[in-house]
């Protein structure tokens, strides 16, 4: 049963993040010639070298970058991006048939059209697939170079606007950097949405063993024991680390206050946590 409903989840996400992409490259990008990156973007920064219709051109490009992806991403990562490669066109044919006048400020296209398109990327990364096209180089990338994807793409895509700078002008260039951008931002918010807000508290004290005991049975959290040695004193002792949520981090940090006022505490936010040791309360 919870297999299924994971199937469908996916099956969901990659539908809408097919359709919110191919609804900003149909309303947004391509009527205001925006040099987005992407299969969009990419498409139109080609038009004036080979002179093949954007249409045209972005099918041509979901070919070839889902058979890289089927070489080294795999079978699985294939099969969920094969529906992309088909959604993603249709729904693009589809909306060709919506006649809405979408001509507006280059630089307001270049946004929401860029807030869009990630956000329709980051719903797709989400299970493991992508919508095809120029997310595959990325999704590639990362898995050999362990950076993430957003990073990636902001830099693939930055590549690209560039393809255009001779035939498009600066200004053009600048505007497409701001889709660009909006673009890597929203993938990397959605990518991180639903993760739980956790703190990472490492905690050098005297009272070691109570504070150990007032994180096991007041604040209900397990803890790891680090071997560190002062770099000036050379003294040699063990650190305590934990992770909790972001609420019950103020009752920590008043309870070692409270045990050892000069305790050191060097505490961060942990934006995901996995594991049977870390339960949500």
């Amino acid at each position: 049963m919870k297999k299924n409903k994971g199937l469908l989840l996916d099956v969901l996400l990659i539908f809408a993040g097919n359709f919110t992409v191919a609804f900003a490259a149909t309303f947004f990008i391509l009527p205001n010639k925006i040099l987005s990156g992407g299969v969009a973007g990419f498409a139109i920064a080609l038009y004036p070298i080979f002179n093949v219709n954007p249409e045209i051109m972005i099918n041509i490009i979901l070919v070839v970058t889902f058979m890289l992806g089927f070489i080294f991403l795999g079978k699985e990562f294939a099969l969920k991006t094969l529906a992309s490669t088909i959604l993603y066109p249709l729904f693009v044919y589809l909306f060709g048939f919506i006649e809405i006048q979408t001509s507006m400020s280059p630089i307001l296209a270049s946004i929401y059209g860029g807030i869009l398109t990630g956000i329709g990327l980051g719903l797709t990364f989400r299970t493991g697939a992508s919508t095809g096209g120029m997310d595959i180089v990325p999704l590639i990338l990362e898995k050999y170079t362990n950076v993430k994807v957003s990073i990636w793409i902001l830099l693939s895509d930055s590549l690209v606007i560039l393809l255009g700078l001779s035939n498009y002008g600066l200004e053009l260039v600048l505007i497409g950097f701001l889709s660009v951008f909006t673009a890597s931002y929203a993938i990397d918010k959605i990518q991180m949405m639903g993760g739980d807000k956790a703190k990472q508290v490492f905690i050098i004290t005297h009272k070691k063993h109570e504070v150990l005991h007032a994180i096991h049975t007041m604040i209900d959290r397990g803890s790891t024991l680090i071997p560190a040695k002062g770099g000036y004193t050379n003294e040699e002792r063990e650190m305590i680390m934990t992770v909790l949520m972001h609420y019950q981090y103020p009752e920590l940090e008043k309870i070692v206050k409270e045990l050892d006022p000069e305790a050191l505490m060097i505490v961060s936010d942990a934006t995901e946590v996995h594991g049977p040791g870390f339960y949500k309360v």
